[in-house]
């Protein structure tokens, strides 16, 4: 692949150290095997600040011609309240899930639909992206994708077996009584009626709400963030056989790749999954409206 000028990344330093990974209130969903907790040690490595943005993925897209995976398909998953796009080009909605619709021309550029364009939201979160496209856009930068226990550990900030970034309570409160939100995700009735509380139907700018302890933003919320690993919910269960597992690289075969952080879209009658322990998964070649990443780099 070309290589052009890469992408300035702010990353953060996150030191080496030893973390209990997975869910200690036992809240998660028992098919994605967020539990036991077991004890990960982890050298030090650097991490974005952010989830790539659609103008660090245009810089990409720029310097390499690259072609997206929805672009090769023509048409990607769209939230059925964010569709810009004709009639036409709405070709159906995903089996089990109806909010979402398959739509002709939504990709990295156009996450929207056709109608919508990266340009009106540069300092958003990049989405529509596959597993591979986010490889692809690894290779380019000389970066690579966080290991699950990479995420886990730079996504809690310091903090030990806290539910959230910034501890265990989902809203705070300002001194006039009022919620204040701390990530973005869906508030209403879920998947019909977003109030909009947080002030953001799908995404919001990648340095939206307070950053963790280390620095990152939006480990909770906005968009879910492809991870190295191969899913297989069994695999903490083998960690926890080993005692203290030092750098884990994930299993060797899954069913998806590992997706973490939860996206706009959660909600805790439907998708509980803007936990920090919590994990999903998808197939590689999957891409969505409510998916992205960060990177990673070896430590200076």
């Amino acid at each position: 692949m070309p290589r052009g000028a890469r992408a300035k990344h702010d990353d953060v330093a996150v030191p080496a150290g030893i973390f209990a990974m997975g869910d200690p209130f036992d809240e998660g969903y028992p098919a994605d095997g967020e539990t036991p907790v077991h004890d990960v040690s982890l050298s030090a490595f650097l991490i974005d600040a952010t989830a790539v943005s659609n103008r660090q993925f245009a810089a990409f897209i720029g310097a390499t011609g690259y072609r997206t995976e929805s672009e090769i398909y023509g048409s990607s998953a769209v939230f059925q309240l964010a569709v810009r796009a004709d009639a036409k080009d709405i070709l159906g909605t995903a089996a089990g899930t109806p909010w979402w619709l398959n739509v002709r021309g939504a990709d990295w550029a156009h996450p929207a639909g056709p109608l919508s364009s990266w340009e009106e939201i540069p300092d958003h979160p990049v989405t529509q992206i596959s597993h591979s496209d986010a490889l692809a856009y690894c290779a380019w930068a000389g970066r690579l994708l966080p290991t699950e226990a990479q995420w886990e550990y730079a996504a809690r900030g310091g903090l030990a077996q806290a539910r959230f970034p910034w501890g265990n309570e989902l809203h705070g409160e300002a001194e006039d009584g009022s919620t204040v939100h701390r990530c973005n995700i869906w508030q209403g009735t879920f998947p019909t009626v977003n109030t909009v509380d947080d002030g953001f139907l799908t995404t919001a700018p990648v340095r939206s709400f307070e950053p963790n302890g280390y620095g990152l933003f939006q480990t909770s919320g906005n968009v879910w963030e492809w991870c190295a690993d191969w899913f297989l919910p069994k695999y903490y269960k083998s960690c926890q056989a080993k005692g203290t597992v030092v750098d884990p690289p994930g299993p060797t075969i899954g069913r998806g790749r590992v997706m973490r952080g939860g996206s706009y879209l959660c909600h805790d009658s439907y998708c509980n999954r803007y936990r920090l322990a919590a994990r999903s998964s998808n197939s590689p070649e999957s891409a969505s409206g409510n998916c992205g990443f960060r990177t990673v780099a070896a430590a200076a």
